[in-house]
């Protein structure tokens, strides 16, 4: 088979998609230049698949300038509206930010990275710099440590190397293997994460799993400024309990749980919540 064969393959094509698309990933608009240097493909190969993702208005081109366009906003959003895991927990997320005043974020592992299904913060939100959809590493999130504590697939979503230093996002990130296994071990004695400034300088977090014992599926946490927050049963108490209500909430419903991201988990039946995870008031849950 020829090399212009090959590349013509549906396979092929859609890998040289998924290049482009991955180009995109952080914030700001592209050139052509910039889009040639990030994926290695010739210029006349990207500049045709660009003006035709503009078409199909997966792109959207201003001037020389191309930026993520509507029809990958729109496919976005019913992603994350089509998800189980984020159906069942949103009620549960606005009373942990309604009772706490912090920002609440909903997140899933992928690979070595937390991403964030959402946020919810009200002014407070503006202060932290997180998105639906953002990543960090899994290891200087508490949400990530929280998922990666009670997990029995921690190998598969850590970084490669064990006598490599990982990587740090602040100069209070965890940097090497051996003190994120002690963390880890501390997260799963207590059943609670916490984050002090490791992956926004000034912010704390608060973080439960989600999920049956070494099977969790995702993790909740409050985040403010760090000297606003109180690293103890105050905060901890009421982001477990409604972690344990998003549980209760999923495995009540119908069918298995099956996050977007998170594929290889399988999880056991337990009894939909029916009352507030913070008050103990009767909860009304959105389906």
């Amino acid at each position: 088979m020829t090399l212009e064969m090959e590349t013509s393959t549906p396979n092929a094509v859609l890998d040289r998609v998924s290049l482009v698309l991955d180009a995109f990933d952080g914030p700001g608009r592209l050139t052509l230049a910039q889009i040639v240097r990030r994926t290695g493909l010739p210029r006349s190969s990207a500049h045709r698949m660009l003006e035709r993702l503009v078409a199909l208005r997966w792109l959207r081109r201003q001037g020389r300038d191309y930026e993520l366009g509507i029809r990958l906003m729109e496919l976005g959003s019913i992603a994350v509206h089509q998800d189980r895991l984020h159906e069942a927990a949103l009620p549960f997320l606005h009373e942990l930010h309604r009772t706490t005043g912090f920002v609440v974020h909903l997140a899933i592992l992928d690979g070595p990275d937390v991403v964030y299904l959402e946020k919810i913060g009200g002014t407070l939100a503006a202060a932290i710099p997180t998105r639906v959809g953002g990543r960090q590493p899994a290891h200087c999130t508490a949400v990530g440590k929280a998922i990666l504590a009670h997990s029995d697939h921690q190998a598969d979503n850590r970084e490669p190397g064990a006598g490599q230093p990982l990587t740090q996002k602040t100069r209070y990130s965890i940097s090497t293997r051996s003190r994120l296994e002690t963390e880890l071990v501390k997260i799963r004695t207590h059943g609670i994460a916490y984050e002090r400034e490791e992956s926004l300088p000034g912010i704390g977090c608060v973080a439960a799993p989600i999920g049956d014992l070494d099977e969790a599926v995702a993790a909740v946490s409050v985040c403010g400024p760090a000297d606003r927050m109180n690293f103890d049963h105050r905060l901890a108490a009421p982001v477990r309990m409604t972690a344990l209500a998003i549980w209760r909430n999923l495995e009540g419903g119908s069918g298995r749980v099956v996050p977007t991201l998170q594929r290889r988990h399988q999880h056991l039946g337990m009894r939909r919540a029916s009352v507030s995870p913070i008050s103990g008031a009767p909860t009304r849950v959105a389906r």
